[in-house]
């Protein structure tokens, strides 16, 4: 595996946001995968709370943009009958510091 930041400053909006995830990081360096566990779940479960989610409400032509360095992106599946259709773009960024 690789070795990545889980806490990262944006140098565009100042503050500093979660960049680990519960399917990519499995430890902390310096620490074992059991050692990690404990702080990983309570750090990974801490961005699940509802004051830091938003709920986007499609409609017709609706577009939805967001920057990854800082948010948490769901897909529910729960366009009922409707066609999700989503083109991802990745633009040249900063290093994670």
């Amino acid at each position: 595996g690789s070795l990545h930041p889980f806490v990262r400053f944006n140098p565009e909006t100042a503050p500093r946001v979660r960049c680990g995830n519960e399917f990519h990081t499995n430890w902390f360096e310096g620490m074992t995968e059991s050692e990690s566990r404990p702080l990983l779940d309570f750090l990974l479960e801490h961005g699940n709370r509802p004051e830091f989610t938003f709920r986007f409400r499609w409609r017709k032509g609706s577009i939805a943009c967001w920057d990854n360095r800082s948010t948490k992106h769901i897909a529910l599946g729960d366009t009922g009958p409707f066609r999700r259709l989503m083109r991802r773009i990745q633009v040249r960024g900063d290093k994670p510091v």
